[in-house]
């Protein structure tokens, strides 16, 4: 979900404008990073606040005029028209370009690395921020190892 200063979860209502207005600017980078809303919406929350004590007035005017907190990266609005990808674990698998990192079960990849290390360490980073899993496979398409950032 993309929050909006018109569409924003109900624990931002009585917050200022301009905190409202940075938590879910900040709220919207953690999910397209791979948070879960549950947990980025307390900590944009909390972050907006510190800000906003030390911010100088000058940023927090210029963030209050020209701040766009529906701006969202390329690689994050995937999550917009696919929010079930949070749950899904990330796969890596050979690419005819190098080494794909994807939700499970999704159509076509994320990221395409040149290395599978490089493969691998993204997955992780996206997969722990989820809570979620890896499969890393390897060129025969047979499964090489897992790993698992669920929370038990």
């Amino acid at each position: 979900m993309v929050w909006t200063l018109e569409d924003y979860p109900p624990s931002m209502k009585n917050l200022s404008d301009i905190v409202r207005k940075k938590a879910i600017d900040i709220a919207n980078a953690m999910v397209d990073e791979g948070y879960k809303e549950e947990d980025a919406i307390p900590i944009a929350i909390s972050q907006a606040k510190e800000w906003e004590d030390s911010a100088e007035d000058e940023e927090i005017e210029h963030f209050r005029k020209y701040g766009k907190v529906t701006t969202r990266s390329p690689e994050g609005q995937k999550y917009e028209s696919n929010p079930e990808r949070m749950e899904e674990g990330e796969v890596v698998r050979p690419h005819e370009d190098g080494w794909a990192v994807e939700s499970e079960g999704a159509q076509k990849p994320s990221n395409v690395f040149d290395t599978k290390k490089e493969a691998i360490q993204r997955a992780k980073e996206i997969a722990e921020n989820k809570g979620t899993s890896v499969t890393v496979h390897k060129k025969d398409g047979t499964i090489q190892e897992k790993y698992s950032f669920k929370e038990e």
